[in-house]
């Protein structure tokens, strides 16, 4: 027998982003629905975010030891446990598990449902034995991996992120389709943790998306520790091989190209999962990418909101939670139509940092000067080396660097960091750009010495230099002596 839900709000996926919604919504009194198919937590706490950095620290603990040396301590070879590795990952996937669990959220008054959704009109939603009529609706579906049309995919056993961290022995060679982030990130990892590891990129380098300076360092690193790059290397066909193994072949810039491997890792992009939605039912709109949103975050159904990867915009946890801090501004303070002194309702989404978290990581905010150069902005850069770092020194660190892009009048239009701690250290830059500030701001900051902090500090003093020790401020300083 169906049954017939009436409520304020009804969420569809119970990832980052829509737990973010349910959470602000419940707490503030409103009656909220939440459905979930497969896991709560989604993408970022099961395959995502969580799972990866937490595979990536157990590889950094091996480099450690391998590397101790360089600190007056007795380097070795790791003895490596993967199966303990694993049981460390999954360890704290359970830690954070809680904080994401069905029990919470129905103990703040939601009502979840683990079933598939589908849209059956405008304002009705039907899930399992139950429909959902809603005043408001959020799709938070986030995305899934995109297993591309390779010949003979379908013949072996590959792995995906959704598939990765299941593994309780370590590869012998794992052959990485992707040199995006996700790839990256788990080629270091494995290698670190004694996998020989082939990352097959098909444009010109890794992470096209990052400024290629800073890339350039992150990739001689990874090469340096033993990962095989194959850039310009387009994959044709996979077949299977001896014992087990995986032949994939292709052509690397043109010439053909054959590697094999035991296991194989396909890393190249995201799609939102939509087709089961239905979402022409309730007159949901959506382009090649994802669905359809304007910059309040609603779709072309006024009563219904998307975020996260779902949009097909950045594919980012934090950005997940920005949408749904605007979606709570927007349906529950009516903020598209009333202010009531709340500002922000808006998307910005561009403002977002992004990090990959390999060793050293590389993080980015607002424009590279590729991207201003092709705005035709008119820009300069600011550079500042890791090696110039008191702490970097402290900690031998030192291969990194900064780089500052600013237009007009010192306005800062982005900035790039490789190197250790980037990730944090990228924070106060997505804050100045955010708010318009100039680089000025930074010259003036007083950071505590000696931390890493100061790279950003002295890359802004790097762009007044020019000027501040120019023969006209000399002689304008001998001009002033004269009055002493």
């Amino acid at each position: 027998m169906t049954k017939l839900l009436k409520t304020d709000l009804c969420i569809i996926g119970a990832g980052s982003g829509g737990l973010s919604v349910a959470a602000g919504a419940a707490q503030l009194g409103r009656d909220v629905v939440l459905i979930e198919r497969h896991k709560m937590g989604g993408d970022c706490l099961n395959f995502g975010c969580v799972p990866s950095k937490a595979l990536l620290a157990a590889g950094a603990v091996a480099q450690t030891i391998r590397t101790a040396s360089k600190f007056g301590i007795k380097a070795a070879d790791p003895l490596i446990d993967y199966g303990a590795v694993h049981d460390h990952v999954h360890g704290v996937i359970a830690a954070i598990e809680p904080n994401d669990s069905q029990d919470r959220f129905e103990a703040l008054g939601c009502t979840v449902l683990r079933e598939d959704a589908r849209f059956t009109g405008r304002r009705e939603v039907t899930a399992g034995d139950t429909v959902v009529r809603a005043k408001h609706f959020v799709i938070a579906t986030g995305s899934a991996p995109f297993v591309p049309p390779i010949e003979g995919l379908k013949t072996v056993p590959y792995l995906t992120n959704e598939t990765l961290f299941d593994l309780k022995e370590c590869p012998d060679h794992l052959i990485v389709v992707g040199g995006g982030p996700i790839g990256i990130e788990m080629a270091q990892a494995h290698r670190r943790l004694g996998a020989k590891v082939t990352v097959l990129e098909r444009g010109g380098d890794i992470l096209p998306k990052d400024d290629p300076e800073l890339v350039a360092i992150l990739a001689e690193e990874l090469r340096g520790e033993g990962l095989t790059l194959e850039t310009q290397t387009e994959v044709h066909e996979v077949a299977k091989g001896a014992e087990g193994h995986i032949i994939v072949k292709g052509a690397k810039a043109g010439a053909p190209y054959e590697v094999t491997g035991s296991h194989l890792l396909i890393a190249v992009g995201r799609q939102p999962p939509l087709a089961s939605l239905d979402l022409q039912t309730a007159g949901v709109a959506t382009h090649p990418k994802g669905i359809t949103v304007d910059q309040f975050m609603r779709t072309s159904n006024p009563r219904i909101y998307a975020i996260g990867d779902c949009t097909g915009g950045r594919q980012f946890t934090h950005v997940a939670g920005y949408h749904a801090s605007l979606v709570v501004q927007n349906i529950l303070f009516k903020t598209p139509r009333l202010t009531f002194g709340i500002k922000g309702g808006k998307n910005h989404e561009e403002e977002a940092p992004w990090v990959t978290y390999t060793d050293p990581e590389l993080a980015h905010v607002g424009l590279t000067a590729q991207m201003a150069e092709a705005r035709g902005e008119s820009y300069s850069t600011a550079l500042w080396d890791y090696e110039e770092n008191d702490r970097a020194q402290a900690e031998r660190a030192t291969r990194g660097k900064i780089k500052v892009v600013i237009g007009k009048g010192g306005r800062l239009l982005g900035a790039s960091i490789v190197g250790k701690k980037a990730g944090d250290l990228i924070g106060p830059w997505q804050l100045a750009v955010a708010n318009g500030l100039k680089i000025g701001a930074f010259t003036k900051a007083i950071m505590p010495y000696p931390t890493l902090s100061e790279v950003s500090k002295r890359a802004a003093g790097a762009y007044y230099t020019p000027s501040l020790f120019s023969d006209r401020t000399r002689m304008l300083v001998r001009l002033l002596a004269s009055f002493d």
